[in-house]
């Protein structure tokens, strides 16, 4: 199975008024930091407030009439996505998730009609739920990264930083399992084969560099991560995503929890943005100095806002925030 352009163009069509034209927005304070044009794609804007909804519009309106429903694993994320177009289609949704999922993500994938199912510890154990469920109640099942539908629908996000801003040079990139990752490096390079794709994601657990590293998908142990929307495994049996983030990303950064927390403050305090941790890795690269600016303009995904507002709240305060056994010191925020 592969993907071309032409399945994110096609995608394009599909999510036309529905799931696109999302803001590309310059920060003053990040370019000011870089030395370059620092812009945001505001994914945060969209009506489920992430860019999940791109790829699961797009996966939903692929199935075929007569489905009897549908099923994935997540994060929180696509689940809402995936609640959000099937209640369009008129179809029942079963949304199975680790018991790390923040409850704001639960409740809003409930609000939406989908029916809930928390399982073990982690994404895998959720996957297995999700799989169980194709097999017994004949429902489909949307991968949250591993689908072509779902990563066409992802590379629409790649398809407008680059209509508006051709000039861009690096993309920033949140990764997780690689589906947003994939799809806007598959656009981006189709259309300006010289542009830098950089995956950044969180210093444990990061399983799509793991895998990467090890050559193959690997298991990686979940941990609570500030960043929880990038949590998860990319599947043993990983089809796509897995070779289009290694064949296609020019490179991938990690990032530690105290630098994602102070990422997440000066998104706020410079931008008046909220977001979730994910959101903040490609600033939280900069700022560390991971990344080395070239000429020309830089961008970064700001996928969702669904964050636990008492943890938010607790970031922009300066307050300690404990993530399982770990505690992530508070800071008051200065530049």
């Amino acid at each position: 199975m592969s993907l071309t352009l032409a399945d994110i163009l096609a995608a394009r069509r599909t999510l036309a008024g529905v799931a696109d034209a999302t803001p590309l927005v310059p920060s003053p304070f990040m370019s000011a930091r870089v030395g370059r044009e620092f812009l945001l794609k505001l994914e945060n804007m969209q009506p489920i407030g992430a860019f999940k909804l791109r790829g699961a519009v797009n996966a939903v309106m692929a199935l075929p009439e007569g489905t009897a429903g549908v099923t994935c694993c997540s994060t929180g994320n696509h689940g809402r996505g995936v609640a959000h177009a099937a209640r369009g289609r008129g179809l029942r949704a079963v949304i199975c998730m680790s018991d790390l999922v923040p409850q704001a993500k639960v409740d809003g994938i409930r609000a939406l009609g989908a029916e809930v199912r928390i399982v073990g510890r982690s994404q895998d154990d959720a996957l297995a739920e999700s799989r169980r469920l194709v097999v017994k109640e004949g429902l489909a099942e949307i991968s949250p990264f591993d689908d072509p539908h779902v990563i066409a629908g992802q590379g629409t996000t790649g398809l407008e930083m680059l209509a508006a801003r051709p000039d861009l040079d690096t993309l920033l990139v949140p990764l997780s399992g690689g589906g947003l990752a994939a799809g806007v490096a598959l656009a981006a390079k189709s259309i300006k084969p010289d542009i830098r794709v950089i995956g950044i994601s969180m210093d444990r657990g990061a399983a799509m560099k793991a895998s990467i590293d090890a050559g193959h998908p690997v298991e990686v142990e979940e941990v609570p991560s500030l960043a929880d929307s990038l949590g998860g495994g990319i599947g043993l049996d990983n089809r796509l995503s897995f070779p289009l983030c290694r064949d296609l990303l020019d490179d991938i950064v990690l990032v530690g929890e105290e630098e994602i927390y102070h990422a997440m403050q000066v998104l706020y305090y410079e931008d008046r943005i909220v977001a979730e941790g994910a959101c903040v890795v490609g600033l939280a690269a900069c700022l560390s100095g991971r990344i080395a600016p070239r000429d020309g303009p830089l961008a970064t995904i700001i996928t969702g806002r669904n964050v636990d507002m008492t943890v938010f709240t607790r970031v922009i305060t300066g307050q300690d925030v404990q993530l399982g056994d770990r505690t992530v010191k508070g800071r008051t925020y200065a530049r």
